[in-house]
């Protein structure tokens, strides 16, 4: 749920924002464009979730993302411990960074290994985050100008965080999408309480594309596959007493503990508990 939302545009694209968000479960990034992004946590607590990984951001944790399709997720331990989450995100456009700095980026051949990695905030750019943040507050003093100066900062201190050889390669990098590998998009998130669609996101595909993918790679459709690796790994897990059925459940990537118990017995003709007393009886 959002409770406040504040951005800063730059020649009509918004480069700085800033959300308070109560409590939400799974919300996709904003914007399916081009850009690389930024997000610096300033309170609470979500997940950041990427084809392949999940970052898990606490106050003072900042991730920074090539363009790309992610989510942010809260836990509920999250909505648990935390009344609310704030943070400040920035967005980088190739056309807006090209006129910035004037560079060529098709001349530098230069990729990372990653498609979103932690960025850690030192002194200098945490201030520099704050001086977002009055701006944000007081977007009447804030022009054009203004926020050519504050990218070109805000650039320049990214690079230092990273083992680019140049601010050139570090820029053009940013804009040369990650090559994932769809099985490992699939085995990363299959214990996710991600949707078909959702799934379909992460991997840059329709959902008719998707379905198509993965029934050519696994010979099974995507709910018949995913519910089965489920159900092994519940199977597992029930033989651990110390975990309650709802924390399986949640493990394994249900949304609630009764579509969890009416998969199970479906599949295997008992309920979890059932199938926990059988088992350690014998």
């Amino acid at each position: 749920m959002l409770l406040e939302y504040k951005s800063l545009e730059y020649k009509g694209k918004i480069v700085f924002e800033k959300m308070i968000m109560g409590h939400f479960k799974r919300a996709p990034k904003p914007y399916q464009e081009n850009e690389a992004c930024f997000m610096y946590l300033q309170e609470g607590a979500f997940q950041f979730r990427t084809p392949d990984k999940v970052f898990k951001m606490r106050e003072g944790d900042a991730v920074l993302a090539k363009c790309g399709n992610y989510f942010f997720e809260q836990s509920n331990e999250d909505r648990v411990n935390f009344s609310q989450s704030s943070g400040i995100g920035a967005y980088l456009y190739p056309d807006v960074i090209k006129e910035l700095f004037d560079f060529d980026l098709s001349i530098s051949d230069f990729q990372t290994n990653y498609g979103a990695t932690n960025i850690n905030i030192d002194g200098i750019l945490k201030n520099f985050m704050e001086s977002i943040d009055f701006l944000l507050d007081n977007p009447a003093i804030c022009d054009d100008a203004m926020l050519k100066v504050k990218l070109q900062e805000f650039i320049l201190l990214l690079s230092k965080s990273d083992n680019a050889p140049s601010l050139l390669d570090f820029i053009s990098a940013l804009f040369k999408p990650h090559e994932y590998d769809f099985r490992r998009i699939i085995e990363k998130n299959i214990f996710s309480t991600l949707s078909t669609l959702e799934l379909s996101q992460l991997c840059g595909m329709s959902v008719s594309t998707f379905q198509r993918t993965f029934n050519e790679l696994y010979q099974q459709t995507p709910a018949k596959y995913i519910l089965e690796q489920r159900m092994l790994k519940a199977k597992e897990m029930l033989l651990d007493t110390s975990m309650r059925i709802s924390e399986i459940a949640y493990d394994c990537g249900f949304q609630s503990t009764s579509t969890f118990n009416r998969s199970f017995k479906n599949h295997y003709k008992l309920s979890p508990s059932d199938y926990r007393l059988n088992k350690i009886g014998q």
